[in-house]
């Protein structure tokens, strides 16, 4: 539908977002058109390309694609080295660089002749290369935005001469500069493999850098990472572009620039003289907009502006390889714990009632729902922080949100940064008295979003955070939400603003929107100014972080509890702040199987809680396919339900076949909420993802460093969904050892070498198994996740091979600010189990590694679940032991019938028991025979 206009001013409804999804863009996008008037902008967003255009404007890209690659090859006459600075510890080293010869090439503007170099092995696993300008100032990413190092103090600690190489015999990263032309290498020191090899053209321009390393033969180096992008593989594909722009394009399309910038990747290396699954890690610092070229057998940084700072990552596992970069980028923020409930949302909720219909329509069916969330409806005009007097109206929104929260649920709202220019609305008289706006041609920039006529708050300006912190305190007090989720925070920007100077059409035209639109095509203009000076240029991809961050720490004063943020935009380091979901995706069943591969490329750019919106935001989604999705997203780390305006329904209680899938997946997801916590706790304190990849688990078996179409959530469960129509089985790969089915608890699988495997896949089923080696704490499952935690407590001990498990728990509250803080209120749990006298006996020990969370004290585990048992002959009976007393515990046994072992035992449930969490406990189970 387009938008209305009167007198001058649009006075909606627009389109919510680009709903008619196709794998390529719109028409207006593919043409590079520039859509002047809104209405332009609505009827290109619901324009389907014809295939002959299509195909004419794919071709024309390419095109102008490899013509940039030829020039690009050209634009550089590469630097020689004039004299070096090391420190006395041989940790840092300074080089300085001049421009070479050759004719002095202009393509995309001159060379910038004085470079200085900086290398410093700032820990023994991180090695920090930087190359500037020697002579003037450059825009970098700033220190309040990724604290860091600083190089002001590198002078002071260097004197002249010394060698090329940095080395130490502690770090495993090897630096050497190599001269005349310039360029430098990275090699892991126990090994010699070559992490880093750059070749001698490197170029650097005013608004041109570029710079390639080449990588060994094909099929020793996996990389994964580089986002963000909508990829049909998790492993990158060989002569694949990455362009890192944040654009506000619809994720329904593939290998176009989405929301976020992530210009990190990780590198998994099979054979060679270190053997296989070596990783680590490689991030460009670089906030301005670049395309990343990935040639198989070197990747090529082409960057429009900033400096070239980069960081490696040792490794070698790639838990380190996270560990180490969050510790550079900062650590995943906690989530509270309700957000590891289901959530449900809609663009299109009509009213109050509708809402009201929703919450009923789940608890009829006896589905959980955790979370009820509104799109942009709610609002009056579709302005922030207002509600619709007609069909939302505080006395009646009020009262909705109070009862949810006595039922144990939550609500969350959507706001957009742009603030309607409207003198009569508070908010933006408010901001205009505080002056907190973006700049641009001298005044604040005018752009055109859902409400109209917007100003975009500026939140490089301090005052613009405390602006956006009052707004949400003074929304807080008329409706008490419990979370915000921040969107087209790109910035989007409904029309495309006209360049006003140079800086708005740099001489390289990176990739955007996959045929080089013009970097100001819907969004704020690049030549607009931001606080200090700072043009938009630089900082465009720092907006949706730094948007983020102002709404994390606005919930977090105005509540005193954990924040839970909700962005669609992010950059490096976004984690610390906000969750996020993969955007406007499709009701189709290649979104279903993409939505794994983004999910598991956020993990590694240190945001965990990532998540699809369940069953395609986009299109009509199908009875099969909404069944299936939900049996894949019950296993997101963020698990909601959302669609578009105009689309089918589709809450899970529609149609009963999806209800049987929701019951028994989240029905699973919600039993496993203490496992799911506790590896949030793992991702806060170390980086790890909570739903990883299988090579993180098995970096030896070069086999797992292509599967995409499962994943594991921690260490050891794995999910493997169905996601082609029409099927009734489902072909998994199981790495080596022993992997149960976490619904009957029986040994499916064990393998010395690791398998592929066709499963049974009923309508109404997920196959999740547990790797042997695991120890899981489950609750039972419940429609809220506070009905979960007063349950008793199940620990499911999965023995390995060598009849050994082990496990983690984490406690706390799941909302007080800090997760292991020490102004916080916490439990640390650590399980181990073991066979004995020939597998005869099996003890479970727990160690209460920190114990001042009360309720632990009082949480029972009632029942402990034996997988994986052997024995030379049935047993007649079980003697149970706890802290060397017996109890009248009450056993039952699982046949091994049809098991892969010969001689298992299968299952053993030891019921009956009140062994308290929080205090320790050595149980011990004996089989007489």
């Amino acid at each position: 539908m387009s938008p209305r206009v009167r007198n001058g001013q649009i006075t909606g409804p627009f389109p919510r977002r680009r709903i008619a999804v196709i794998r390529r863009a719109s028409m207006a996008t593919l043409t590079g058109s520039v859509a002047a008037s809104p209405s332009v902008v609505s009827d290109a967003m619901a324009t389907r390309a014809r295939p002959l255009l299509l195909c004419l404007c794919l071709c024309f890209a390419s095109s102008c694609l490899s013509s940039a690659v030829d020039a690009a090859a050209a634009a550089g006459n590469g630097y020689r080295t004039t004299a070096f600075l090391v420190d006395d510890e041989g940790r840092r080293l300074r080089a300085e660089l001049v421009a070479g010869g050759g004719g002095g090439n202009t393509a995309y503007g001159g060379d910038v002749q004085r470079l200085d170099v900086y290398a410093s092995l700032e820990t023994d696993s991180r090695l920090h290369v930087r190359i500037t300008d020697a002579d003037h100032p450059r825009w970098e990413v700033p220190q309040d935005v990724i604290p860091r190092p600083s190089p002001d103090s590198f002078l002071a600690a260097t004197r002249p001469g010394g060698g090329r190489v940095l080395s130490t015999a502690t770090s495993d990263l090897t630096f050497a500069i190599h001269t005349s032309p310039f360029r430098f290498t990275v090699t892991r020191r126990s090994t010699g493999d070559v992490l880093f090899d750059t070749t001698p053209n490197l170029v650097f321009k005013d608004r041109y850098l570029e710079l390639t390393s080449s990588l060994p033969p094909p099929g020793r180096a996996s990389l994964y990472g580089l986002g963000e992008q909508t990829k049909r593989t998790f492993r990158l594909q060989r002569n694949d572009t990455f362009t890192l722009w944040n654009s506000d394009i619809a994720a329904g399309n593939v290998d176009l620039n989405l929301y976020g910038s992530h210009p990190f990747y990780m590198d998994v290396r099979s054979g060679g003289g270190g053997g296989g699954g070596a990783a680590h890690g490689v991030l460009l610092l670089n906030s301005n907009g670049m395309d990343v070229i990935y040639g198989g057998s070197y990747v090529t940084y082409k960057v429009i502006g900033g400096v070239l700072d980069f960081y490696f990552f040792a490794g070698p596992s790639p838990l380190a390889v996270v560990d180490q970069y969050t510790q550079l980028i900062g650590r995943p923020a906690p989530m509270p714990y309700w957000s590891f409930g289901f959530h449900q949302c809609r663009y299109g909720y009509k009213n109050v009632a509708d809402l009201e219909g929703v919450v009923a329509g789940y608890a009829k069916a006896r589905i959980p729902l955790e979370v009820m969330w509104t799109d942009i409806d709610y609002m009056d005009a579709y302005k922030d922080f207002t509600l619709d007097p007609v069909n939302f109206p505080a006395d009646r929104m009020r009262p909705f949100v109070d009862r949810l929260h006595r039922n144990g649920q939550k609500f969350v709202v959507i706001i957009d940064p742009g603030i309607n220019v409207n003198t009569t609305y508070g908010t933006f008289v408010r901001g205009m008295k505080q002056d907190i706006f973006l700049k641009w041609n001298g005044s604040n920039y005018l752009g055109v979003v859902w409400p109209g006529n917007v100003y975009f708050p500026d939140f490089l300006n301090p005052r613009a955070a405390e602006f956006w912190a009052r707004e949400i305190a003074a929304f807080r007090r008329t409706l008490p939400v419990d979370g915000l989720w921040v969107d087209m925070n790109e910035i989007s920007n409904f029309v495309d603003p006209p360049p006003l100077n140079a800086i708005d059409d740099p001489p390289y035209r990176i990739n955007n929107s996959g045929v080089r639109r013009p970097i100001n095509n819907k969004t704020v203009p690049a030549s607009a100014v931001h606080y200090g000076g700072v043009a938009e240029y630089d900082a465009h991809n720092l907006f949706g972080f730094l948007e983020a961050r102002a709404t994390h720490d606005a919930l977090l004063r105005d509540t005193g509890r954990r924040p839970f943020v909700l962005s669609r935009s992010t950059f490096v380091g976004s984690g610390r702040y906000t969750a996020h979901w993969t955007g406007d995706n499709a009701a189709t069943w290649e979104d279903l199987h993409y939505s794994i591969n983004t999910m598991l490329s956020f993990g590694l750019f240190g945001i965990p809680m990532i998540g699809a919106d369940i069953c395609g935001f986009g299109g009509n989604t199908t009875e099969e396919l909404c069944s299936r999705w939900i049996q894949l997203g019950a296993f997101y780390p963020f698990s909601r339900d959302h669609s578009a305006i105009g689309t089918v329904r589709r809450e899970l209680y529609l149609w009963e076949s999806v209800a049987r899938s929701a019951r028994k997946a989240l029905g699973l997801r919600y039993r496993l909420l203490p496992y799911l916590y506790t590896l949030m706790y793992e991702a806060h304190t170390t980086g790890a993802p909570i739903a990883r990849p299988l090579f993180f688990s098995y970096p030896g078996d070069v086999e797992t460093y292509g599967i995409d179409r499962q994943f594991l959530l921690g260490r050891g469960v794995l999910v493997s969904p169905v996601l082609e129509p029409d099927a009734t089985t489902v072909t998994a790969y199981f790495p080596a050892g022993r992997w149960f089915n976490l619904y009957d608890f029986s040994l499916a699988v064990a393998t010395k070498t690791g398998k592929r495997v066709t499963l049974p896949a009923p309508a109404d089923t997920v196959n999740v198994h547990v790797a042997g080696g695991n120890i899981l704490t489950l609750q039972q499952p419940a429609l809220t996740s506070s009905r979960v935690r007063q349950s008793v407590v199940h620990l499911l001990v999965a023995l390995a091979d060598d009849g050994t498990a082990t496990g983690d728990l984490f406690l706390d509250d799941g909302e007080s600010p800090e997760m292991a803080g020490p102004r916080s209120r916490w439990s640390q749990i650590k399980f181990s189990g073991a066979t004995e006298s020939g597998g005869g006996v099996v003890r479970v020990r727990s160690h209460v590694v920190h114990d001042s969370y009360a309720p632990s004290r009082t949480m029972a585990i009632g029942k402990v679940v034996l997988m994986g048992l052997r024995s030379p002959a049935p047993p007649k009976g079980f003697a149970v032991y706890a802290n060397g007393v017996q109890v009248n515990a009450s056993t039952a046994v699982g046949g091994a019938a049809g098991s892969p072992e010969k001689g298992a035992l299968g299952v053993a449930h030891v019921s009956g028991l009140t062994l308290v969490v929080g205090q320790e406990f050595d149980l011990k189970v004996v089989m007489t025979y």
